[in-house]
């Protein structure tokens, strides 16, 4: 096992090392929050929790820097927790166990929480530093981030006093973010009629592994495969042809994770269990050549098991139906932004069991109208389907201000320290700015952070190099703030 808190610098790390061992998925993030609490109390440093369950930490200006501006430094404290499907881990007790490969630390089959466990423990340096020339510093480490930004919700307007916002959270080292996308979730639900299961039928358990997954904002352009899309394809080539009934249905398990891995019990007549397995080899060879150069690791797996039984015809029809037409993928990209994926939806996770259907899809988009369209468009197919449907979590975009005197100081520090041009960038996936910024209309926001890949699905990893640049540029920037007008 890696000694993460021996990577350089030591002062960062060793923080990364307390979250890897303390469990923080969304919406259980309290152990971990009580600790930083203590830490810093012990520290002398104010400390609270606001309404929402955020936690705020300020430390004073350093002697001579009482005049600069107040700086924000934000991050969310929890985790997507995903696992490989053959890996026992235990996301709610169980630490979290990178190794070190090729300048690279990575969680071989878990997520690592590098997003945004890194900026975290960023900011939880600079709390601690005795040497680190800067003006006053609040430190927000908000809860609920990956489940629906909840912490950022309830965040109380006026609480923070800086005019600066830092927010530690993106993914590409030398490129500075200034905008990302709002978003949306619509939940679905429906009840539906249970048979007895037909008689001379055979059960099997059919599955989609394989599939890279990803972050449903920062993938969703690379045509990666869904799991769930893929199985319920699958599903309805097979229904007429092979009197195909449905058991249930278990597809991906994080509504803002590319699903990597889908399961469907079905049930067949005994006579056609020998053409099924060439038809399912053909497919799983049509995927794979779809695929290709992207996601061409994709598996489809069968096994005989039992049940007892089957979803009602008619109501098979129409939610495998609807579901089958949900939209998935990139909707629009922009013409505002080149490169940048405007609109698109995420169907994260569809559950059919016992009687009820539940399944997320995750909107995202630049506009407002955007999402909005979207959304409408996904209501009114699912409304068709007798569905019930939530709309929650709304959440708006950051729009971006080129003009943003900390984005200035981010690239003239940037280029006098490491030389070059550094990028700026808007990101479709969200960040908590947007939803900062609409209760701090008037503070000025910048987003960047280390390299880190594969984020939201196991195999998850983050560049040591870059995390030590981050690390001396935060450093720099924070001694470089300007004193308030």
């Amino acid at each position: 096992m890696t000694k993460i808190a021996e990577l350089a610098p030591t002062e960062v790390w060793e923080h990364f090392q307390t979250l890897c061992e303390i469990p923080r998925p969304s919406k259980h993030e309290e152990a971990l929050r009580d600790y930083l609490k203590g830490w810093a109390e012990l520290r002398g440093l104010a400390a609270l929790l606001d309404s929402a369950g955020n936690l705020i930490i300020r430390k004073p200006a350093t002697p001579g820097f009482e005049n600069r501006q107040g700086v924000v430094l934000q991050s969310h404290l929890d985790m997507v927790c995903q696992a490989n499907a053959d890996t026992v881990h235990d996301f709610f007790k169980d630490p979290i166990r990178p190794v070190l490969k090729d300048g690279w630390l990575v969680a071989e089959n878990t997520t690592l929480g590098a997003d945004n466990g890194i900026g975290v423990a960023l900011a939880l340096a600079v709390l601690q530093s005795d040497d680190i020339a800067h003006g006053p510093v609040e430190a927000l480490l908000t809860v609920d981030e990956e489940a629906g930004m909840g912490g950022a919700l309830g965040l109380e307007p006026g609480l923070l006093q800086g005019e600066l916002l830092i927010n530690i959270d993106t993914e590409e080292w030398g490129d500075f973010y200034l905008g990302c996308a709002g978003g949306e979730d619509v939940n679905v639900r429906a009840d539906y009629a249970v048979e007895a299961m037909p008689a001379n039928h055979r059960v099997l358990r059919l599955g989609i592994k394989g599939l890279k997954g990803g972050h449903s904002g920062c993938d969703i352009h690379l045509g990666r495969g869904n799991a769930i899309k893929s199985l319920l394809r699958l599903i309805k080539t097979l229904e007429a042809e092979f009197d195909l009934r449905l058991v249930s249905f278990d597809g991906g398990t994080a509504r803002n994770a590319l699903a990597r891995e889908a399961t469907a019990v079905v049930a067949l007549p005994a006579d056609k269990l020998a053409p099924l397995a060439l038809r399912l080899a053909e497919f799983e060879s049509l995927l794979q050549f779809e695929l290709y150069g992207v996601d061409e690791g994709v598996r489809v797996t069968h096994e005989m098991t039992e049940a007892s039984s089957v979803m009602a015809v008619a109501d098979q029809a129409r939610l495998l139906s609807a579901l089958h037409a949900a939209p998935h993928g990139v909707k629009r990209m922009s013409q505002r932004v080149s490169g940048v994926v405007e609109t698109s939806n995420n169907l994260g996770v569809v559950q059919i069991k016992e009687g009820a259907l539940f399944a997320n899809l995750m909107v995202r988009s630049l506009l407002e109208s955007g999402t909005q369209m979207l959304a409408d468009e996904i209501v009114s197919l699912f409304s068709l389907a007798k569905c019930d449907i939530q709309r929650e979590g709304k959440y708006p975009g950051w729009a971006p201000n080129p003009d943003s005197a900390l984005l200035a100081l981010f690239r003239q520090v940037y280029a006098r320290e490491f030389g070059g041009e550094s990028g700026v960038k808007v990101i479709h996936a969200g960040l908590e700015c947007g939803l900062i910024g609409s209760k701090y209309p008037q503070m000025d926001m910048v987003s960047f952070g280390p390299d880190i890949q594969g984020a939201h699905a196991p195999g998850e990893r983050v560049n040591v190099e870059s995390v030590a640049k981050v690390w001396d540029l935060l450093k720099a920037v924070l001694q470089a703030v300007p004193v308030k007008n």
